[in-house]
């Protein structure tokens, strides 16, 4: 049995050791507290980092009648693995599926109205939330004003995005009208051709028929648009001009790149795939 200053000693020590190791324990807390808050936030922001790296490529393909966007939208598809999507085929899709945009433009047809902006934007706000839209999509022929531009970007920024990238594609007007003329398009899929430029395998040097003209893929009869006509071509050129043309300094210098379509096609489609390289895409 210890004395009563050995008591008095001993009980010191086990008050002062018990301060020291709560000391440390607190202390040791406080720290792992902030340690884990710091790898919190770190980690918060490697996922914000990885989120906006992993943001959907969204790409206008940008033209005039007659520029290409038909003929190079598939090689684009193939590089970022994302759909091309016509205004036209969207529409129709819509209506079939009885979707409440897509009943809206079938009443505004019915009518023989002209489809407001308004419906065609949300049957594109419906289209790119579906699946193969995951990664991004391609927007071809839309948007054609300053005002579906404005439209579409209040769309998608909704959900935190923007376009990253137009591409407008450079033809003179003199030159358009032999594309136009000699154009046959595959109505499914939007394959196009061109009897001079681009002819099927099918043409094999004959004359430009329903029985000639058919597609690589598929094998199924291409066809001429109704309007692809010199004498449709006029109007359609300025209209192009007048509204579709402010669209590219809506978007600006940061976005668009222009690329010359008057060249061969792999000279053109080198510019393209610079134009959609992943780096340049990061929003």
């Amino acid at each position: 049995v210890g004395s009563p200053q050995q008591g008095c000693v001993n009980g010191s020590a086990r008050k002062m050791s018990l301060r020291v190791v709560t000391g440390v324990t607190v202390g040791a807390g406080v720290a792992l507290g902030a340690y884990v808050a710091f790898n919190n936030s770190a980690a918060a922001r490697k996922a914000e980092k990885k989120k906006r790296k992993e943001k959907r490529k969204i790409v206008v393909l940008f033209g005039p009648p007659g520029a290409g966007k038909g003929t190079h939208a598939p090689a684009i598809v193939q590089k970022l693995a994302i759909p091309q999507l016509a205004t036209g085929d969207m529409l129709r899709a819509a209506v079939s599926a009885g979707t409440a945009v897509g009943m809206a433009a079938k009443a505004a047809m019915d009518a023989g109205a002209l489809v407001t902006d308004e419906i065609v934007v949300g049957i594109i706000a419906d289209r790119v939330k579906e699946t193969d839209c995951g990664k991004g999509f391609i927007l071809d022929g839309f948007p054609r004003t300053v005002k579906q531009a404005k439209m579409l970007d209040d769309m998608l920024l909704h959900d935190g995005e923007s376009v990253a990238r137009v591409i407008e594609l450079q033809v003179p007007d003199a030159v358009l009208t032999e594309r136009i003329c000699g154009r046959w398009v595959h109505k499914a899929s939007g394959r196009s051709y061109h009897v001079k430029f681009n002819p099927p395998k099918s043409l094999q040097g004959s004359p430009p028929s329903v029985d000639t003209m058919k597609d690589d893929e598929s094998g199924e009869s291409l066809m001429q648009r109704s309007d692809d006509t010199a004498e449709a071509l006029v109007s359609r050129l300025s209209a192009y001009h007048a509204q579709t043309v402010p669209v590219l300094t809506h978007y600006g210098a940061k976005k668009v790149v222009q690329v010359d379509a008057n060249r061969d096609m792999p000279a053109v489609w080198t510019d393209i795939d610079a134009a959609t390289t992943f780096d340049l895409m990061r929003q």
